[in-house]
């Protein structure tokens, strides 16, 4: 059980850790070092595909290691059950980032001439960029913070370990 313990904890390290860095470094300084916007936007989203790619693989093997766990025993553990259901939530707001807003974004920009900024402001492909671009801002952010509601009910399932076994 330990080894699967340590698979949870370590899929969460990298997505949640993978998430706060992308938004607190990855996309800041893009955005400030980068000569033009739509430069920084396209390493931002690639950095972003390659996130969520890393949020698949996560989600797997903590589900895995979840189900795992629920083999040995802790079944009737409901913190293991609420961690399995936040990061279903995690993945499903991961995927319509993926699968759904990135790629309308993208037709967006190719529709907007491949520049969304130097489109006129009434024009309907960036209109429906700057429509998008905060959803997927939202949800990428609600990945994080559902992530980290995981990392704390972990947090609380070790103390509770503890107090048991002393």
């Amino acid at each position: 059980m330990g080894f699967l313990r340590v698979v949870r904890l370590l899929t969460m390290v990298v997505w949640v850790g993978g998430l706060i860095f992308f938004a607190s470094v990855v996309a800041p300084i893009a955005f400030t070092v980068l000569p033009a916007k739509h430069e920084a936007g396209a390493v931002v989203a690639g950095t972003l595909e390659v996130l969520n790619r890393m949020g698949d693989v996560s989600a797997f093997l903590f589900a895995a290691a979840t189900g795992g766990l629920y083999k040995a025993g802790q079944r009737g553990n409901r913190l293991l059950t609420a961690e399995l259901l936040l990061v279903l939530a995690m993945i499903s707001a991961t995927a319509l980032v993926q699968w759904r807003i990135v790629p309308a974004m993208e037709r967006d920009r190719i529709a907007a001439g491949g520049d969304v900024d130097a489109a006129a402001p009434g024009d309907p492909a960036r209109v429906d960029f700057e429509r998008l671009h905060p959803i997927s801002e939202k949800l990428e952010g609600a990945a994080l913070f559902l992530g980290l509601g995981v990392v704390v009910l972990m947090g609380v399932g070790e103390i509770g370990s503890a107090a048991k076994a002393s």
